[in-house]
């Protein structure tokens, strides 16, 4: 009775620790750790159409490593449009811009960072790393693009629907830095 009780408990252990590796490997890593968060008090409005982008004031950069965070949804009605981006590059406007063309998630026009993402919920993070000049992007915790950035400026985080009228749905933004 005894030996079984324990061969009972070992064999929950190695399930419990089997669903644990399994949990880590099907959720990704957390790309937050390591940073601190920074405590968003203000949202603007872009006063100009048509847009809905948000950008969170007062959380500019010029250095660091910057992180945006957020959760977001595209319709499958919307394409063509600029979802979210990192304001500010030497010689032209932004650093970064992820678009939605026929149901992708794309760096620019050019190359697909997520496949397939119309009527889904997804988590988005973005880390700047501006001393090293990079911009890596991660889907749910599992990295999926890096590409240097645009050169020294000052920086910031824009979300939302940009440059149409049409619509992106945003939850649970948050910026972290190091």
């Amino acid at each position: 009775m005894e030996i079984t009780c324990y061969m009972t408990r070992v064999v929950i252990l190695q399930l419990q620790l089997l669903c644990f590796l399994e949990a880590q490997h099907f959720c990704g890593a957390d790309p937050t750790h390591g940073f601190t968060r920074v405590q968003l008090t203000e949202h603007d409005r872009s006063p100009t159409g048509p847009r809905t982008e948000i950008r969170n004031s007062g959380h500019g950069y010029t250095s660091g490593v910057r992180q945006f965070e957020g959760h977001f949804l595209m319709p499958q009605r919307s394409s063509g449009v600029t979802i979210m981006q990192i304001f500010g590059a030497a010689h032209q406007a932004t650093t970064l811009q992820l678009r939605v063309c026929n149901g992708d998630l794309k760096y620019y026009i050019h190359n697909v960072v997520a496949a397939n993402i119309y009527n889904k919920w997804f988590r988005l993070n973005v880390i700047h790393n501006v001393g090293a000049r990079k911009v890596t992007i991660f889907i749910d915790g599992e990295k999926k693009f890096v590409v240097k950035d645009h050169s020294r400026a000052t920086f910031y985080f824009k979300y939302g629907v940009y440059a149409a009228p049409s619509e992106s749905r945003w939850r649970g933004i948050k910026l972290f830095k190091k």
